[in-house]
């Protein structure tokens, strides 16, 4: 049976580090990201992530992150990564994509399943969405 977890995040540290800026296109930066999450998700989170277009956003942007989540997933305990990006353009409403990377959650999280959202608020508020299950685990 599948759940919904939702959780609001801050980010607390984004160090970028451009690795592409021509003359004309959009520039492309690699982003350490930390979150701090609140909700049916507790923990934090250290990312990597690729962006383009941020010097811009209103003219197009996408990202995709890799992201290690440790905390508290309703009462369980451990770690799990997600994947997850977006893109924006004009005349595009901004999308949001993302997984739970199978085979990587571990203490009481081994076997986590998931879809993940992300969303902003106009007010800022950065919110997490994760639609998720466990394996069963076949016992011998």
């Amino acid at each position: 049976m599948r759940t919904k977890a939702t959780a609001s995040f801050d980010v607390t540290g984004w160090d970028p580090a451009p690795y592409d800026q021509p003359a004309v296109g959009p520039a492309l930066t690699r982003i350490t990201i930390h979150k701090v999450f609140r909700g049916d998700f507790e923990g934090e989170s250290t990312g990597e992530g690729l962006f383009c277009g941020m010097n811009a956003p209103q003219t197009g942007a996408g990202y995709v992150v890799s992201e290690r989540v440790d905390g508290h997933l309703k009462g369980r305990s451990g770690t799990f990564v997600i994947q997850h990006g977006g893109m924006m353009g004009p005349g595009l409403p901004p999308r949001t994509f993302g997984h739970v990377v199978p085979g990587s959650g571990t203490g009481e999280l081994e076997g986590l399943d998931g879809e993940v959202e992300i969303s902003r608020t106009e007010d800022g508020q950065h919110t997490l969405t994760l639609d998720y299950a466990f394996e069963e685990r076949t016992v011998i």
